[in-house]
């Protein structure tokens, strides 16, 4: 499964997606993962979740973030959770048509019984078909 929390920069989305970790990891009886681009947020996290900086991995394409997704995946059998801060910038897809990535995606969650859970930096309305009916937040 898929969730996307959509809005410009600025608007709050990573303040919700850490506290969907947080509350996530409250419940969760396997591993939840939170991928960001920096450490930075490292204290404001419960200390079950493992940070990883996906900025220290040399991932230069769409395609080498869902392997780096499988690779997760594949390391640790027991993921219920990922959550994706500036999804657009992990997954090297700034400015880039996010349609086939989401459907990858999806079919991960859904292939490993998966929630990923996306902070993307843009406007719920300017997203593909395919990923706005997983907008779960708009700001």
């Amino acid at each position: 499964m898929v969730s996307i929390i959509a809005g410009e920069k600025g608007k709050g989305k990573t303040k919700i997606l850490l506290e969907k970790a947080n509350e996530a990891v409250s419940k969760a009886n396997g591993s939840v993962i939170y991928l960001d681009k920096s450490s930075k947020h490292m204290y404001e996290l419960n200390n079950k979740i493992r940070l990883v900086n996906v900025s220290e991995f040399p991932i230069i394409s769409a395609d080498g973030f869902i392997g780096f997704l499988s690779g997760l995946i594949s390391s640790d059998h027991d993921i219920e959770a990922v959550f994706l801060d500036s999804f657009l910038k992990l997954a090297v897809l700034e400015g880039a048509d996010i349609t086939s990535t989401i459907d990858r995606i999806e079919t991960l969650g859904e292939k490993y019984g998966i929630t990923f859970v996306l902070s993307v930096s843009m406007d719920a309305s300017d997203l593909p078909e395919n990923a706005k009916k997983n907008v779960t937040v708009a700001l």
